[in-house]
């Protein structure tokens, strides 16, 4: 109990891990959609980095998603420049497990990526997801201009009164700008892609949230 006491407290920025120059080795294109999982992208495309627990069940929500252009998985949120998994894992980092997400606004949406998000993990559960403790399985959406914050802000709000009605606690999703984003090393990257039978610890709440396709008129 001491060990998921001190992994579920987050770390002071001075005594985080120092980390390291150089980013971790990725692969050059993504296992399911083929595509760059790293810049540049398509021009006009967007992105944003979400945090709903392991980062290998919830990179797949978002790349099978229509309009989806590449997805990758990393850490975000914290203070170690270019962790490891280990280190993350440590709760000496500061960083959530995160992916990155990026999609044709001529397609999709950030408010149906913000649907995804909420419906597929459990936002109530503070520095767990399940039976994953830990800093690093903490909700976040993590944004990159005061548009997306304002849908963030907007779509918390919407899906806490759902939750309210069907008996959860309150929303504990970090929602902040986006610092830096790490590639995770390559073996996670599309992990249940090249492991079908992988772990996938996600359980949403069985809750609508009613914005993105749910709103379309």
């Amino acid at each position: 109990m001491f060990l998921f006491r001190e992994k579920s407290k987050m770390i002071a920025p001075e005594r985080a891990l120092p980390g390291r120059s150089h980013p971790l080795v990725v692969p050059d294109r993504h296992e399911v959609l083929g595509t760059s999982i790293k810049p540049p992208f398509p021009e006009g495309y967007e992105s944003a980095v979400f945090g709903l627990g392991c980062f290998w069940g919830a990179e797949r929500i978002f790349w099978q998603a229509p309009g989806v252009y590449t997805t990758a998985v990393g850490y975000a949120g914290g203070y170690t420049p270019n962790p490891t998994y280990e280190e993350v894992c440590s709760a000496s980092t500061g960083h959530t497990e995160a992916v990155l997400v990026v999609w044709d606004p001529k397609v999709t949406s950030f408010d149906e990526m913000l649907r995804l998000f909420w419906e597929g993990h459990n936002p109530t559960q503070g520095m767990r997801q399940g039976n994953d403790v830990g800093t690093q399985y903490r909700s976040a959406i993590l944004y990159e201009n005061d548009a997306q914050k304002d849908a963030a802000d907007s779509s918390a709000r919407m899906f806490q009164e759902r939750l309210n009605e069907n008996g959860y606690g309150d929303v504990t999703t970090e929602i902040a700008p986006l610092g830096e984003f790490y590639y995770a090393e390559g073996y996670h990257q599309q992990y249940l892609a090249k492991n079908p039978n992988g772990y996938c610890g996600l359980g949403g709440t069985g809750v609508s949230c009613p914005i993105g396709v749910a709103k379309a008129s």
